[in-house]
């Protein structure tokens, strides 16, 4: 290791001067959106990166893909939302909602032509190491033999062929939804038809050929429904084409007085289903006729269209990352065991007693918080188990342990978020699942999201009782854990117990902690810590003293913690964050 990958000795950068902005104003802060845009464009420049492998780098681009896909349905769904409504309230770097549109538009095309240009690069260096994408032109005789008895067993009885007509209206075009748009002309008598043709979800993408060996072939399912459209259209032959993919506002309304919290996620999911269009993406080249009528029944402005060159729906090139290629992926990863773990036999509770642990997954392998959950479920000696859920996997070993702990007759609570973006109906069906088993589930706070990851196990040793608990910063995730950095801390800290337990207390109850020993939480006590924190590094400086800050986040937004930290900056103390 180097001094530059230690941060605690890297050297800091020299200041700068920032000329031609009043920083007493909006011009001290980075807008929120552009700012993201940015951070996006970074994970493009990752598929861009020579010494990346070429699957990762193609991994990098769908992520920014999907990514980009998140961010309109959301985030600029919720601007988009109070432009229309007249709201001119500037955020705190002084724009406007819809200055800020006009903006990230800008910005957004840039970043999607880019994101097509990176594709056509990638797929050339594909080729070159034999993973080919054809399209139907290229096909030979054999591959449509195959084709054609994978369409008609795997995809024909899935279709659904709609004509476009007064007496066929405009179908719904669900979020992410992918579809061909076609004009067709009848042979015998020349009478036009408009239809559209939905490219299934339900099968992949990405439809594999046979190939010679160590090489791979595939077909977009596009592709694959333009090659056999005389079976879905008899007696019509195709006189222009185009795609289209849609993205709606996905951000959740719900009614400030709902009675049951579950129904009313559950009803919010539905209507959230058929929200406004905020996107429209279009291959470049559609038949004006076909254009101008997905704008009329979509309901979109100009504005709101974007035609590409290349390949609709980039997110799906995940689908291509293949693992029998690692020669051209990341060398596969082994996270380290902690040893105490190891020398107390795998008993988390005896290694935790020993001394408190801190891991850094994914470095340090996530499953000791399985294995701590686990054990706790099987272990006659525990009494309690208490569990925030913001997002878990679908097979979850957690709630797993969580149910097996329940029906065994321990007092488990669990917290589910149900309001974690895009878990939600998962979430719903995990807190039902919990229910069966016997565990008492919570869902917090309505106005209030609950990011806390915390765990604790309430243990009978010795007459006494003894509460174990697990501070965490990543979700109680397995599978996001292998790749994301968090850390974990274990510990039977009494005083840290007493801590969670309140904090549990507080997300059952709702009633305020009072005496918390060690931990400061959102939205009581946190912020003003950190406030008295970074003043007290800058009265450090001041006097002539070390003063450093190291803080690591996803996103740095209040305004208050802001000047905060230019305060403390200009005052001398050496700031690093993550």
């Amino acid at each position: 290791m180097n001094a530059f990958t230690n941060f605690l000795s890297a050297p800091m950068p020299q200041p700068k001067e920032l000329g031609g902005k009043d920083f007493s104003g909006p011009d001290r802060f980075i807008n929120r959106e552009l700012s993201w845009l940015a951070f996006n464009r970074r994970v493009l420049e990752e598929a861009k990166n020579p010494r990346v492998p070429l699957l990762e780098r193609l991994r990098f681009l769908s992520i920014s893909a999907t990514n980009l896909d998140e961010f309109y349905t959301v985030r600029v769904a919720g601007l988009r939302e109070l432009a229309h409504t007249g709201n001119t309230t500037p955020a705190a770097d002084g724009l406007s909602p819809a200055e800020q549109l006009v903006l990230i538009d800008t910005d957004t095309r840039r970043l999607e032509n880019e994101q097509q240009e990176v594709w056509e690069t990638l797929q050339t260096e594909m080729a070159r190491h034999r993973i080919c994408l054809l399209t139907r032109e290229e096909l030979s005789k054999g591959d449509k033999t195959h084709l054609e008895h994978f369409f008609l067993s795997q995809v024909f009885p899935i279709l659904s062929p709609l004509a476009i007509d007064p007496a066929h209206p405009f179908p719904f075009i669900a979020n992410e939804g992918y579809s061909l748009a076609l004009e067709l002309r009848r042979r015998t008598d020349k009478r036009a038809l408009r239809a559209l043709l939905p490219v299934p979800a339900q099968v992949q993408r990405f439809v594999a050929l046979s190939a010679k060996d160590g090489m791979h072939r595939f077909i977009p399912l596009e592709e694959l429904l333009l090659l056999h459209l005389d079976r879905l259209f008899p007696g019509y032959e195709m006189v222009g084409h185009c795609t289209f993919r849609v993205l709606r506002d996905s951000d959740l309304e719900l009614e400030e007085e709902a009675e049951d919290l579950v129904r009313e996620f559950e009803v919010a999911l539905k209507r959230r289903r058929r929200g406004e269009v905020v996107r429209l993406t279009m291959s470049e080249g559609a038949p004006q006729g076909l254009r101008r009528v997905i704008m009329e029944e979509l309901r979109v402005s100009e504005a709101e269209v974007l035609e590409l060159p290349g390949l609709l729906g980039l997110g799906d090139l995940n689908e291509l990352v293949l693992d029998e290629r690692y020669d051209l992926l990341w060398p596969t990863f082994l996270p380290r065991v902690p040893e105490r773990v190891q020398d107390h036999d795998g008993d988390m509770f005896a290694a935790i007693r020993q001394k408190d642990m801190l891991l850094h997954h994914p470095y340090e392998t996530f499953d000791m918080v399985v294995r701590f959950l686990a054990q706790a479920a099987r272990d006659a000696d525990v009494v309690a188990i208490k569990q925030t859920l913001y997002r878990t996997s679908r097979n979850s070993p957690i709630v797993d342990a969580l149910c097996e702990a329940a029906e065994d007759g321990k007092s488990v609570t669990a917290l589910v978020e149900l309001k974690a973006r895009f878990d939600e109906a998962a979430n719903i069906r995990q807190s039902r699942r919990l229910e069966r088993s016997g565990a008492h589930v919570v869902y917090g706070f309505l106005h209030y999201k609950t990011h806390a990851k915390i765990s604790t196990v309430v243990r009978r040793e010795g007459g006494e009782l003894v509460t174990y608990t697990h501070f965490g910063t990543g979700n109680y995730h397995p599978d996001t854990a292998k790749i994301y950095t968090d850390l974990s801390l274990f510990t039977c800290d009494a005083a840290l117990g007493r801590d969670a337990t309140k904090v549990f207390n507080y997300l059952s109850g709702y009633a305020q902690p009072e005496g918390m020993e060690n931990l400061r939480i959102s939205p009581i006590s946190l912020k003003d810590t950190l406030l008295e924190r970074i003043a007290l590094e800058a009265g450090h400086a001041r006097a002539g003293r070390p003063a450093m800050i190291w803080a690591k986040m996803n996103s740095l937004i209040d305004p208050k913690v802001i000047d905060a930290l230019y305060r403390a900056s200009q005052a001398g103390v050496e700031i690093d964050l993550v």
